[in-house]
Formats: structure tokens, sequence, C-alpha cells
């Protein structure tokens, strides 16, 4: 999350002002302060926002992914409970983290006592196992279901399961984590479930330095050699099922999250062995690029290190879109480590990444193991190699990000370049340019009455096709953003 390396918006860690100005004064350049008369109008809106986000929208201190405009109406990735909050970005803690930035941008308190109960939320849906699940149950029948820490020991069919998968333990973690140390450690509800999540997640990594796609208790040793990967001597062309996620996975780029995730904690907490498990799993990178003739990554990889299917819609094979995850991450490595090893795996993984484009700007998502062949699912399920029948529910045709990809490493394995040494600000730097007066005008002037950014379209899963007025979550998100950084002092 420099722009390049992480170009995700709910990933940005604010500075504090001082250091924000001190910058400017050193490259020699006058910060542009804003007009006194937008200034208060972007002020007031921005606390109009925030008071009715925080008072209004949240429930238990938590958030969805959008609620209808008159607020009966809740949903994250499917319909959520009255009280239910949601994990999984852009849920609890992309919201917590936008508050907080611009608490640290405004020193505004209201801002930090959302982000402090968006925390506080958090916290009571940690499971014991350590991390989280996509969303939290507040209310019975569905909380008793579940195996949460603050409700005492678990029951014996209490779900117990973290999960990694689509950022919800590393979302979780890395906004417990910048809140904490904004906060100087003082609240101790959420520092100790920061340190038992963080615990946690380094006594399930595997001994080769990879991870699951979730966790429950940590991996036996004996059953998990580290070995090289390499291509299975046949797989099934039908969907096996099973319990995919407990293999070793990259997909959705949840290895790089949890890198992400215990760098920005190493330095924000000073504890080497974050940085140690950060370092082990880029290894594990580095053991998982397949040899020639792709050599680049799969999806998820059995405990022999042969890619292997997960969902009916994934099957084995090497993936457009995961490899480019990883050399971002492996570029982000060698800059927190100065360490070239880990840019040795990179030129041979872009040729074969350029060779294998669709047209221009376009990856497949799979690449059929050792033809190279484009394979696609049909609205059956079945693989095929043509793309005339595709569901619509997932990227089976990915964006190539090769052209950036390239000029990012040519630039960093110049023999002059000198590494950050810094994962915080790799990982989640400021924007440092100011927004503009128009972009700031027209974040306010869409701003209702009650302090509601309102979105023109419909509910994804209530079914209720007459309701086309929402509040999203992203939608507060940038918008907070803006008028945050615009009043930065």
């Amino acid at each position: 999350m420099i722009n390049f390396i992480r170009n995700e918006s709910f990933r940005g860690l604010s500075r504090f002002a001082a250091a924000y100005a001190i910058c400017w004064l050193v490259c020699g350049v006058a910060v542009a302060q804003p007009s006194t008369e937008l200034a208060t109008r972007a002020h007031s809106a921005l606390l109009s926002a925030a008071k009715f986000m925080h008072e209004e929208v949240a429930v238990h201190g938590g958030y969805v992914y959008q609620v209808s405009s008159d607020l009966t109406l809740r949903e994250g990735e499917g319909v959520a409970a009255s009280g239910t909050v949601w994990v999984q970005p852009p849920g609890t803690p992309s919201v917590g983290q936008a508050f907080l930035d611009a608490y640290q941008r405004t020193g505004e308190k209201s801002l930090l006592d959302a982000a402090r109960d968006a925390a506080h939320s958090l916290v009571n849906g940690q499971l014991h196992s350590g991390g989280w699940q996509a969303h939290i149950d507040f209310e019975d029948p569905n909380r008793s279901k579940q195996a949460y820490r603050i409700d005492g020991p678990a029951r014996r069919k209490a779900k117990n399961i973290s999960s990694f998968d689509d950022d919800k333990t590393q979302s979780a973690v890395r906004f417990l984590a910048t809140y904490d140390a904004a906060t100087q450690f003082a609240d101790t509800k959420v520092h100790e479930a920061v340190q038992f999540a963080l615990d946690s997640i380094l006594a399930n990594q595997f001994p080769n330095g990879g991870f699951g796609q979730a966790f429950e208790k940590p991996p036996e040793a004996p059953s998990h050699p580290t070995t090289a990967a390499r291509y299975p001597e046949s797989w099934s062309r039908k969907y096996p099922g099973g319990d995919y996620w407990w293999y070793y996975t990259l997909n959705d780029n949840n290895l790089s999250r949890i890198i992400d995730t215990l760098l920005l904690s190493a330095e924000l907490y000073q504890e080497p062995r974050y940085r140690e498990a950060a370092l082990k799993a880029a290894d594990f990178l580095l053991l998982a690029q397949m040899p020639e003739p792709q050599p680049a990554w799969a999806q998820q990889y059995n405990f022999e290190m042969e890619p292997v299917w997960a969902r009916k819609f994934e099957p084995p094979a090497i993936s457009g879109s995961e490899s480019q995850e990883v050399l971002l991450t492996l570029m982000l490595v060698f800059e927190v480590t100065g360490n070239r090893r880990y840019l040795e795996p990179i030129p041979r993984a872009l040729k074969y990444l350029r060779s294998s484009e669709l047209e221009p700007g376009k990856l497949a998502r799979f690449y059929e193991l050792q033809t190279n062949r484009p394979l696609f699912m049909n609205t059956k399920y079945e693989l095929t190699y043509k793309a005339d029948d595709l569901p619509t529910h997932y990227g089976f045709i990915v964006p190539n990000r090769l052209e950036s990809l390239e000029r990012r490493f040519e630039k960093i394995s110049s023999p002059n370049f000198e590494p950050s040494r810094s994962s915080k600000n790799l990982i989640r730097p400021e924007k440092s340019s100011r927004p503009s007066e128009t972009q700031v005008r027209a974040v306010i002037d869409s701003l209702d009455s009650r302090g509601a950014w309102v979105d023109t379209g419909p509910l994804r899963y209530c079914k209720r096709p007459e309701i086309q007025k929402v509040i999203k979550s992203e939608t507060f998100i940038r918008n907070l953003d803006v008028l945050s950084r615009y009043l930065a002092k």
C-alpha cells in the first residue's frame, strides 16, 4: 500500500501534520493553504458526516458494506442482520481506519471516539483461535454459535476458524495496531487483542513460511517439509471438493496482506519476531515460484507444493493475477531489507508474464500447467479454453500491470538505489498532495441534510429492487479522506 506498491484506497496511514509540513519545507515548496470559507464548510461537512456515520449507521461500533438510505436494510457480502457488522473490507477495519486517519490529520476528538468504537467492535468479535471471520454477530442465536474470546471459554460446537481470506484477519490487525500505536498503547483491551492476534498468526505459520487460508490450531511441523514448488504428475479436470482452505495459499493476495501486516506490526511495536515471520513468508514465495516453463505462481499449493484446486472455479493453474501481486511483495521486501535475493525471481517471472498476454493490458487469471494455454470456466463450471461463456461473479480475465511492474523493478534494481528500510511508509503511505478545491466542493455538495453521502444503486442481496438509494462505506471512506487531507494542519 509508495502508491505504486500498494495502490489501494483503504490503506493510507496518516502522519502527523507537523511531519507533513516539514516534508514540504525541506523540499522548498510552499504548502497551499485552504481558503477560509471552504475550510469552514469542509470542517462542518467532515464533522456532520462522521457524526451521522458513527451515531446512525454504526451497529455496536461496527459497519457493513452498505445500508439502505432509510437505514432499515444492511448488507456485507450477503444480507446483514440488525446485530451484525462486517470485518472484511470495506467493513469495520476500513471505516475505523478512515476515522483514525482523519483524527490524526485534524485533531478532532470525535473522530478518535469513532475509531475507538470500531476498534472495540473488533475486539468483541475476535475468536479464540486469534483472528476474525467475515463478520461479527452481536445478537443471538448467531452469536452463541461463534467462539468469541470475550464471551468466555469456547462452547464445544462453536465456530473457531479464523480467516485470512479477502484480508479479513489482516485488515483487523492492521487497524487495531495503528490505533494502538496512535493512542500510545493505552487502551489495554485493544493492545491485548492485537498481541494475541499476532501471536496466533505466528503460531499458525507453516515451517516453510507459508500460511493456509484459514487457521484454528498450529500445524504439526513433521507434516510440512520445506520443499520447492513442482508440477503434479496429473490433475483432475473436475472439481474434487475438499477442505482446500488448510493448504498453502496465495489466493486473493492473502499472503501478501499477511506480509504487509507483519512488517507494519514489526515497525509499530519494534518486535523482531513479526519481521522474522514476514521474511519467512517472503522466503515461501521464493520456494513457491514454479519451475520453467512457467516461472510464476499458483493460487494455492498442497503440502507437496503442487498447485491444487480451491473453489469449483479455481483450478490448479498458474495465476496471472496473484503472480503480479507476488512481484510487488518481493519488491516491497527488498526495499525493507536491502536483500537482493528477493529480486532474483522477478526478471524471469516478468518475461514469462509478458509472453502470456491475451492482448495488450490483459492476462488470463489461469494458465494451464505446463502447456500455458489460458484456462476459463463456463457458466456450468466446466473447464474450457474459450472465454465466451464466463460466470460474471469472478475475474477470469485480469488487468495487466506489467508496464508499471517493469518500471518499478528497473528503478529499485539499479545499483544506486537506496532501500527505504521503513515498512510503515511503504505499506501505508500518506498522499502528499492536498485535494483540489473543486474536488472538496463536490464532496461537500453531495452531502445530504442528515450528513449522509447517498449513492444511487440497488442493494445487492436484499432483493428489494425498488430501493435505489444506499449509503456505502466505500463512499464514506473516500470522501472523509478528501476532507481530512484538505483540512490537515
